[in-house]
């Protein structure tokens, strides 16, 4: 028995009773429909007598307000879909954190030299930048849902390939299969969790993939130091598929995006998902919003993103993720091992402190999940930044004068440590939570497809590099050019980075659309479309 059947009309201030009466057609197009094409429908035994079964089970619970979802029920359902899906943020983590304890026996049993090492670890994000290149179409034509499904088989496929592979060329070969799923998930969980929540959350659950990225690094360094004895690399990379299987799971039961539902014209599914967690006004405010932009975007190509109107939020989106990267973050969390070994650490003493610097990183994103919708992203993304920055020159002063020693393990520790708690808050949460929220709806997959393959690009080349490049402009020049970039970012998203927090996903689009350059950043929904009225012709697009 559907639920409407049930609950209170709000506009009508009338209570449906039995199926005979059915839901109100000026809230349930569907019961419109059926209305005029079976005017003289009687019910049958079989619906009358659910229809009765389903008023006494409404009598028998507890009564909430006509026509609003329970606040618990709404926000276990958002949280629980919310944390499925995320569960693609974990994978990613864990497949991007275990190769640093795990290269530590890899390199010795397949007698990798520097190069070779540095390829086994690029090559999972060689794997990544084609996922993104390819899934934000497929995302746009399967859904977020069909996505999300194919990112979890391959997670599975992956792990167990890479823990039987007889060498070096399979173990490169399972590696690019995981950077399929993970470059696919990097694109899609974020954007399925932005469309399911609420507005007033959207930011904090978001985050909730940064969250799990980094509770996956956390517990790939527990993993590799849990069989750093036996020196279980093939365990380490094998166990992967535990949570892969899990988040398939888990991810068949959710329900598709109702943006997406949305935008293939399924309108009545679309509010049907939306009234799990929202009231029937709200549900059918969110739809007209979505559709009100989504008819000026249904014909939109990648041609069409490079138009001038777009250009403020492609670009905005790509700089957040190239100063993602070009801070060096993933130099840390691929080769802290390798870093701490060549500074005087035995592979455990090196695992374990990695372990500290990976609870720091978990920590403060959490903290961060806290704060960003109360505090902004603004001031987040920003402070953090600065920090990071400061972090990268006391991390290259330690190595001044000391032959590519650093004065102090203790101090290197502590350093790396600063520089992964500012980060976490910061630009290792923007990226995700930018990328996820200033693109219109209908384009949302292409567009945000920039900023990922900018991530994973850089990413790449970065891992493909950082031992040459550690070799060449010694540990102090390699963590001050990392500065120098993070200070090249920060000056960029100073000036350009509007706040999102507590406005709409379709405002935040038309904000960043009304111009030739994004709104203030301390502008208000009223001010941003003030400005708007005096865009200059030539930025419509």
């Amino acid at each position: 028995m559907p639920a409407h059947l049930h609950i209170a009309c709000a506009r009508c201030h009338a209570e449906p009773t039995g199926a005979a009466a059915g839901p109100c057609p000026a809230h349930d197009p569907g019961a419109g429909a059926k209305s005029r094409t079976e005017p003289n429908q009687i019910p049958s035994p079989h619906q009358a007598k659910r229809a009765a079964m389903t008023s006494l089970n409404s009598a028998a619970e507890p009564t909430s307000l006509p026509g609003k979802p329970s606040p618990t029920a709404t926000r276990r359902a958002v949280l629980g879909a919310s944390a499925v899906a995320a569960l693609g943020g974990f994978l990613f983590g864990y497949d991007t954190g275990i190769i640093s304890s795990a290269l530590l026996f890899i390199t010795p049993e397949f007698h990798l030299s520097a190069g070779m090492q540095q390829v086994t670890v690029a090559s999972l994000l060689l794997g990544a930048i084609v996922g993104v290149l390819v899934s934000g179409a497929v995302t746009d034509a399967i859904g977020r849902r069909g996505a999300l499904l194919g990112s979890a088989a391959i997670f599975s496929v992956g792990a167990v390939g890479s823990a039987v592979a007889p060498d070096v060329t399979v173990l490169i070969a399972a590696r690019v299969l995981l950077g399929l799923a993970i470059g696919a998930a990097s694109l899609t969980v974020p954007a399925y969790i932005a469309e399911i929540a609420p507005k007033e959350s959207r930011g904090r659950l978001v985050s909730l993939q940064q969250l799990m990225i980094t509770v996956g690094i956390f517990a790939s360094y527990l993993v590799g130091y849990a069989f750093d004895s036996i020196q279980g690399w093939r365990w380490m990379l094998g166990l992967g598929c535990v949570p892969a299987l899990a988040m398939l799971a888990g991810v068949y039961r959710l329900s598709e995006s109702p943006r997406w539902l949305l935008n293939r014209g399924r309108r009545d599914e679309a509010r049907t998902v939306l009234l799990r967690t929202r009231t029937p006004e709200a549900a059918d405010e969110e739809l007209h919003e979505i559709e009100s932009l989504t008819a000026q975007e249904s014909r939109t190509s990648y041609r069409d993103l490079l138009r001038p109107a777009m250009r403020p939020a492609i670009l905005l989106g790509v700089v957040v993720a190239a100063t993602n990267q070009l801070v060096g973050v993933n130099a840390v969390i691929y080769y802290a091992p390798t870093m701490l070994q060549q500074a005087g650490f035995g592979s455990s003493a090196a695992i374990l402190s990695s372990i500290g610097i990976g609870l720091v990183n978990m920590v403060l994103t959490g903290i961060a999940l806290l704060l960003v919708d109360r505090v902004g992203r603004r001031p987040l993304l920003l402070g953090g930044t600065a920090v990071v920055v400061l972090s990268l020159v006391l991390l290259g002063a330690l190595y001044l004068g000391n032959s590519g020693k650093p004065a102090s393990g203790a101090m290197l520790v502590a350093g790396l440590c600063l520089y992964i708690g500012a980060f976490a808050p910061s630009l290792g949460l923007g990226i995700w939570l930018i990328n996820s929220e200033i693109f219109p709806t209908a384009v949302r997959g292409k567009a945000s497809s920039f900023g990922n393959v900018t991530h994973w690009g850089l990413d790449f080349a970065i891992s493909v590099t950082v031992l040459t490049t550690l070799s060449a402009l010694t540990p102090t020049g390699l963590f001050w050019l990392y500065g120098a970039f993070g200070v090249l970012g920060l000056f960029y998203l100073h000036r350009k980075l509007p706040e999102t927090k507590g406005r709409s996903l379709e405002d935040i689009a038309e904000g960043l659309r009304g111009g030739c350059s994004p709104v203030s950043g301390a502008d208000t929904p009223a001010e941003v479309r003030a400005k708007q009225s005096s865009t200059p012709p030539g930025c419509a697009g």
